[in-house]
C-alpha cells in the first residue's frame, strides 16, 4: 500500500494530462473550429497556452485529491514538504502537456489521438517502476528508462511521501523533468506551428 499508492498519484495524472491535452486540440481541428480561431487577431502562443493551462490545473488539483485520499483514507504517512511535491508535480506536468501536445500534432482525429495516447501511457507506466523494480530489467531497457519523465516523479512521490526528503536529496530528479518538459514543449510547440501554417 505504501509502495503503490504514491504510484497511482504519478499514474493517474499521466494518463489524465496526456489524453485531456491530446483530445482537447484534435477535437478543435476536427470540427472544424481550428481553422476559425486562428483567423482571429490571437497569437499561436496564446492559443497554446489557453489549451493548457485548464489541465494544468487539472493536474495539480488530480494530485491534491488523490494525495489526500491516500493520506487520509489509506494511511500513506506524508513526511515530506507540500511545497517539493508541488515543485516536482510542476515539472512533471510540463513534461505531459508537451507530450499531449505533441499527440495532438500527429494526429488528426480523436480516435489516432486515442491510440497513439495508449502508446505512449502504457510503456511509460512500466518502465517507470510503478508495478516492479527498475533494476530487474534488462539492461538496455533500464537504459530507456531514463526518457520516461514518470521514473522521476515516482522517485520524488515516494521520496516526498515516505523518506521525507528534500530538494538537496531530489534535485537530479527535478532537473532531469525540467530538461525533458522544456524539451518537449518545444518540439511540440514547433510542430504545432508548422500543422497551423
Amino acid at each position: 500500500r505504501w509502495f503503490f499508492v504514491p504510484g497511482v498519484i504519478g499514474s493517474l495524472t499521466l494518463v489524465l494530462v496526456t489524453t485531456l491535452t491530446a483530445f482537447a486540440v484534435v477535437r478543435e481541428r476536427e470540427i472544424g473550429t481550428l481553422e476559425q480561431i486562428m483567423v482571429t487577431p490571437i497569437r499561436p502562443s496564446e492559443f497554446i497556452l489557453g489549451k493548457t493551462l485548464p489541465f494544468f490545473l487539472i493536474g495539480l488539483l488530480d494530485v491534491g485529491l488523490i494525495a489526500t485520499v491516500g493520506t487520509l483514507w489509506f494511511r500513506v504517512p506524508f513526511r515530506g514538504s507540500v511545497l517539493v511535491l508541488l515543485a516536482g508535480t510542476v515539472v512533471f506536468l510540463l513534461c505531459m502537456l508537451g507530450v499531449g501536445l505533441f499527440i495532438s500534432t500527429v494526429s488528426a482525429t480523436q480516435q489516432q489521438a486515442m491510440v497513439t495516447s495508449f502508446f505512449f501511457i502504457m510503456p511509460a507506466i512500466t518502465f517507470s517502476g510503478f508495478g516492479f523494480p527498475i533494476s530487474t530489467m534488462p539492461q538496455w531497457l533500464q537504459t530507456l528508462t531514463y526518457l520516461d519523465p514518470l521514473r522521476y516523479f515516482l522517485i520524488v512521490l515516494r521520496g516526498v511521501y515516505l523518506k521525507g526528503v528534500g530538494v538537496d536529496i531530489l534535485w537530479p530528479q527535478m532537473v532531469a523533468m525540467l530538461v525533458l518538459g522544456v524539451g518537449l514543449l518545444t518540439i511540440s510547440v514547433f510542430r504545432f506551428h508548422k500543422a497551423l501554417d
